[in-house]
């Protein structure tokens, strides 16, 4: 089955000089990305530096999105937590607001964990929510959480929850884990992490891509998903993984929101909270090639 390509871009989280989140540019970019043509947003993940965030605070940032005016079903916020209690309140709040899924991770601190532990840990979030309209997207990403979602777990919880679990996003880097996921399962929309491997992904049968990059690149990877097939599109693609690859060799969330303040011509884009520490000065020149490759240079 191939489907009509789809881009999330897990939109970064602005904070400012005293590490308070920043609203009103977490909107501003936001509004941009979808500008862009993104198909939507996967807020609240890795990139968005969620795990350095509250509960409160997540929730508070969503309502702000939303009161905005950004459309409920274009938004498939994170909502996993080491606490069960924490994933069952955000996820509680997501599904209230009627987005159109949750982003979730496995509970990540403990290792080693039996599978049917986490099949009770997926369970306990769908029967606390108690609402319908629950639609989780799996989020794989053993090498943050060492905590992977397998092909057995994800048959388990399709078995004993059908239709609550409706996509996974695949951040692995393993070309043939995510094969493996659309094959097995092609109920699943399945997203690989990288726009590199959209032509594969599509062709496969998967959904598209959730990409860091595409906090930056988000025009050229949806010109990238609509040449597909076509001559254009080794170009395009060229130009696609050219950007991916420096942000591959730097620290990815400091990069993402250096290169995001050049494009709104706004240094407070690039503070981040520790752990992470703001990109060193050194790295301007890769920064500035992915400004120029993404959109043209500094805005």
């Amino acid at each position: 089955m191939t489907r009509t390509p789809k881009l999330y871009v897990p939109a970064i989280t602005p904070f400012k000089a005293d590490l308070r989140i920043d609203t009103q540019r977490f909107i501003t970019n936001c509004l941009a990305l979808l500008a862009d043509g993104a198909d939507g947003l996967a807020p609240f993940g890795t990139t968005s530096e969620a795990n350095s965030m509250s509960v409160d605070e997540r929730i508070e940032l969503l309502d702000a999105l939303l009161d905005a005016g950004v459309p409920a079903n274009r938004l498939i916020p994170g909502t996993g937590c080491s606490a069960l209690p924490d994933t069952i309140a955000l996820t509680r709040h997501a599904v209230s607001r009627g987005v159109l899924g949750t982003l979730t991770l496995a509970p990540f601190y403990y290792k080693g964990v039996p599978e049917d532990g986490l099949v009770d840990s997926f369970s306990a979030i769908i029967d606390a929510v108690g609402d319908t309209r629950l639609k989780i997207f799996l989020y794989h990403i053993p090498q943050m959480t060492g905590v992977p979602i397998t092909l057995t777990l994800i048959e388990k919880l399709l078995a004993k929850h059908p239709g609550v679990f409706v996509g996974l996003k695949d951040s692995s880097g393993n070309w043939d884990n995510t094969h493996a996921v659309i094959k097995a399962f092609p109920e699943l929309e399945t997203y690989s992490a990288s726009e590199a491997l959209i032509p594969q992904n599509v062709a496969a049968g998967g959904a598209g891509c959730i990409s860091a990059s595409a906090n930056v690149n988000a025009r050229n990877i949806v010109a990238l998903m609509h040449a597909l097939g076509t001559p254009e599109e080794a170009e395009i693609a060229a130009g696609v993984t050219e950007l991916r690859k420096i942000f591959e060799g730097l620290p990815l969330v400091p990069a993402i929101k250096a290169a995001t303040a050049l494009r709104h011509a706004d240094p407070a884009y690039a503070i981040v909270r520790p752990p992470f520490v703001k990109l060193a000065g050194t790295h301007a020149a890769q920064i500035e090639r992915a400004a120029e490759l993404a959109f043209g240079g500094a805005q």
